[in-house]
């Protein structure tokens, strides 16, 4: 008998917790179906007949159309099913009677309270080079620094990237607003920013776009008008972390958390599992008052409308279908297939379409209402669910949530994964196999949900953990490790 699951009532298919082999049967509805063929784990077998062109039906959506007529269990995947989707779209808003659900509960965190009234997670000196010409100088700085800090702060660190030199345009300003949002993300208690002073984005300019700047907060350092840039550095350093060794841990309310949204290396139960776990937890965020993002444009594509119906009023609509068709565009620019997206790891863990993958990935941002829209490089605003102009590329999309001011960033994984940015990048495994292989690189279990644990207490252990990350009591597998990397979209598309 082969163990399985069949997601929403309207399916016509189900997907195997473990690897069938030709011959197994499968009991639903009273009825007994047999494999037809050897089948991997994670993977869709037909329960209904499916004739040629036809819905194949998961999560109670089409994930594409049968290419060939399909019987009562055969392996369903690329080689008898492809995509259903085209190109650009039209679509019309309707308005919905939506409310947000709000929970009224003293739940606080502890967190560092900035001067300008943000939150930081983490009590930290960042240096931001504004080329990449000098990342190993700033590596140097990191090294000499970190002998300063004696435990006043929870250390330092810079992110390298290759940018800031021979870039114009739009392009320049893409790396500017990333730079930008990392100079005033409030984990970072004090920050460095080093230029060399003959490169495109100049200290000077690079200013203008920081304004108000709290000068005992960011120091500056233009490395090529000093004797020594390393000395220099290091007496910038020590006056920033005596400015971040005042501020001290105390009750925040949860409200004030931020959290950001990605799934990579995903497979079959991204979207059962971990991807549902993250949309639970994001609509308790935004019932309490918190701010969630959502980001992976192309990873909409085919799910989207299951965002447009949530928005809030008919601006966040429009906004919407924008941040879908723009990015459409941004495909069809460099005569890109928009819809050839699943990659060859998600299709070894049984993703076949870029709408099946879609219909997982949006889980991520649960039920919530679609409070705002921002383009590339732009800040969190707005509490609520919050759509974010970004690609699926775990570097770029997560440079771009702690860029909109995620303190955390939430990353479910079926395949694994080290990466880690900028801020607590808390990993997620959407099945237990995974876990117990990698984790140095897991925080968390998604798996037990198919296995043994309930939903309830799995929800309950894993929004623990994310306050227990916010406090600062428990340390992130990439903070551990010392991964923490940023990427910035090189291209001269702004939204």
């Amino acid at each position: 008998m082969s163990k399985f699951i069949k997601i929403n009532k309207e399916d016509n298919v189900v997907v195997l917790l473990a690897d069938g082999v030709k011959g197994d049967i499968i009991r639903i509805d009273d009825k007994e179906i047999i494999l037809l063929q050897d089948t991997p784990k994670g993977h869709k077998i037909a329960i209904k007949e499916i004739s040629k062109g036809n819905d194949v039906l998961k999560y109670g959506y089409s994930i594409g159309k049968a290419k060939e007529d399909i019987k009562v269990g055969k392996w369903i995947h690329s080689h008898n099913m492809s995509t259903g989707l085209d190109g650009i779209l039209e679509y019309e808003f309707n308005k919905n009677d939506i409310s947000q659900p709000k929970i009224n509960e003293d739940i606080s965190f502890k967190g560092y309270v900035r001067e300008n009234g943000e939150i930081g997670i983490r009590n930290e000196i960042w240096i931001i080079n504004t080329v990449g010409c000098i990342n190993k100088t700033c590596a140097l700085l990191v090294k000499e620094g970190n002998k300063l800090i004696n435990d006043k702060v929870d250390g330092i660190h810079y992110f390298e990237h290759p940018h800031g030199c021979s870039q114009l345009g739009n392009d320049l300003e893409n790396t500017r607003k990333i730079l930008a949002g990392l100079v005033n993300h409030p984990n970072a208690a004090g920050v460095l920013v080093v230029g060399l002073g003959c490169e495109n984005n100049t200290l000077s300019s690079f200013k203008e776009i920081l304004e108000p700047i709290n000068y005992d907060r960011i120091k500056f350092l233009n490395i090529q008008d000093v004797e020594d840039e390393i000395e220099e550095g290091k007496k910038l350093i020590s006056e920033l972390v005596e400015y971040a060794s005042k501020f001290k841990r105390e009750d925040v309310h949860i409200s004030k958390l931020k959290i950001g949204l990605k799934c990579g290396g995903s497979d079959a139960f991204s979207g059962i599992t971990a991807n549902p776990l993250l949309g639970r937890l994001s609509d308790k965020i935004v019932a309490l008052g918190g701010t969630s993002i959502q980001t992976e444009v192309p990873e909409m594509f085919g799910a989207e409308t299951m965002l447009f119906d949530r928005a809030i009023d008919k601006d966040i609509f429009d906004k919407s279908v924008n941040l879908i068709n723009d990015f459409k565009k941004y495909f069809i620019r460099y005569d890109q297939v928009i819809y050839e997206n699943p990659s060859p790891g998600n299709k070894k863990g049984g993703i076949t379409t870029l709408e099946e993958k879609s219909l997982g990935c949006v889980q991520k941002g649960g039920k919530a209402i679609v409070t705002d829209v921002l383009g590339y490089g732009e800040r969190a605003k707005k509490t609520g669910l919050n759509l974010l102009y970004g690609p699926g590329n775990d570097q770029v999309a997560v440079t771009v949530l702690v860029a909109a001011g995620a303190h955390m960033v939430l990353f479910t994984t079926g395949r694994g994964t080290p990466f880690g940015g900028a801020v607590p990048t808390l990993k997620i495994s959407t099945n237990t196999d995974l876990y117990n292989k990698k984790k140095h690189w897991i925080d968390f279990n998604a798996g037990e949900l198919i296995e043994t644990k309930d939903k309830e207490s799995v929800d309950d252990s894993f929004f623990k953990l994310i306050l227990d990350t916010a406090s600062g009591e428990y340390l992130a597998n990439n903070e551990k490790n010392g991964y923490r990397e940023i990427s910035i979209l090189k291209d001269g598309v702004t939204l």
